[in-house]
C-alpha cells in the first residue's frame, strides 16, 4: 500500500505477522508544532503495538541555517540510519500515523514514497483516533530497535522531486511554468494570524488549499472521486508537472500532495523550503 490503509486492515496485519517478523513497520509521527515534546510524550503513555517513534525535528528534518526554513529535510544519510534503527528494508512495508488527519504522517510519506522511491509506504487513515475508536490494541513498551541493511541510500534521493527556491523565483508570474499549492489555513495563507513565521503573506501566484479540507468530519479522508473532482475545480488545466505544493514549512504540503495521489492526480512535486524559506530574504516579493 503506498497511500492510505485502514485501522483495520493495520490491525490484522499486525496480528498475521509471525514472531520476531514484522509484515509491516509502523511509525508514530504525532508532534505538537507549539510544544515539540508533546508528541513523544504521547507516544510514551501509549501507541499501536511495535510503533516506533518519529520526531519531526530530529528524524524527518535537519539542521535549520535560519535561511533554510523551519523543516528542511534531513541528509539522506543521516535519514538512512533512521530507517536502519526502525528496521526498514527495501521490502518493508511501512505505516505512519498521527493524530491530526496525517498532518505530520504525510510528511513521513512523502518522503519515502517521493523522496526515496520506497514503494510501500501508507499513512493510517483517521490515525490515532481512529485506532483507538476500533479498539485497537496500546501498548507503552518502546520497540526493539533494529539494524536493517537498507538500500534507501543518498544515491537512491530524487531530487526532481523537490523544487528549489531559485526555480520558484525564476518561475514567479508564470503558472505554466510552475503553480505553487499552499496548504496552509486561508488566513495565514492572506497574511493574517501568522503566528509560526516573522512576515505574513504568501509566495506570488500561489493559490489556496487548506490540507484539512482533504479531510471528512471523522478526520479520515475524503473519497478519491471527490479529492479528485475538489482539484480538478482548483487547478482547472493546469498540467499537473507543473504543480509544486507548500505550506509553511514543507510539512502539511504533503498532505495535499498525499491527498492527490489518493485521487488519481500523481506527477506533483514540492517545495519543501515553503513560506519560512522564502520570507526570510525581506527582498522576496509577497502577497497578501
Amino acid at each position: 500500500m503506498n497511500t492510505l490503509i485502514r485501522a483495520s486492515e493495520l490491525a490484522n496485519r499486525i496480528k498475521q505477522a509471525p514472531q520476531g517478523e514484522p509484515l509491516v513497520v509502523v511509525v508514530d509521527c504525532r508532534f505538537n508544532l507549539a510544544d515539540a515534546q508533546a508528541g513523544e510524550a504521547a507516544w510514551r503513555q501509549g501507541h499501536i503495538p511495535g510503533a516506533h517513534y518519529a520526531h519531526l525535528d530530529r528524524d524527518l528534518s535537519g539542521p535549520k541555517t535560519g535561511s533554510n526554513g523551519r523543516h528542511p529535510l534531513p541528509d539522506a544519510q543521516a535519514f538512512e540510519q533512521t530507517l536502519q534503527r526502525w528496521g526498514v528494508t527495501d521490502q518493508t512495508q511501512v505505516v505512519a500515523y498521527d493524530d491530526v488527519g496525517g498532518m505530520m504522517a504525510a510528511r513521513l510519506w512523502w518522503m519515502l514514497t517521493h523522496w526515496l522511491g520506497h514503494p510501500h509506504c501508507a499513512v493510517l487513515d483517521g490515525g490515532w483516533q481512529q485506532w483507538v475508536t476500533m479498539g485497537g490494541a496500546v501498548e507503552t513498551a518502546p520497540p526493539a530497535t533494529g539494524h536493517a541493511t537498507t538500500s534507501m541510500t543518498a544515491d537512491r534521493v530524487r531530487p526532481e522531486q523537490v523544487i528549489q527556491i531559485a526555480e520558484v523565483a525564476a518561475a514567479l508570474g508564470s503558472p505554466d511554468r510552475l503553480q505553487l499549492i499552499d496548504a496552509r489555513a486561508p488566513d495565514r495563507f492572506q497574511g493574517l494570524n501568522e503566528t509560526l513565521d516573522p512576515v505574513g503573506g504568501h509566495i506570488p501566484g500561489a493559490i489556496n488549499r487548506f490540507f484539512k479540507d482533504n479531510l471528512q468530519t471523522d478526520g479520515r479522508f475524503k473519497s478519491p472521486a471527490q479529492l479528485r473532482e475538489e482539484f480538478t475545480a482548483l487547478l482547472g488545466q493546469q498540467p499537473l508537472a507543473s504543480c509544486v505544493h507548500q505550506c509553511g514549512s514543507g510539512v502539511t504540503a504533503c498532505h495535499n500532495l498525499l491527498a492527490m495521489d489518493v485521487a488519481g492526480l500523481t506527477g506533483t512535486r514540492l517545495y519543501a523550503g515553503s513560506w519560512s524559506e522564502w520570507c526570510a530574504d525581506p527582498s522576496r516579493p509577497t502577497a497578501r
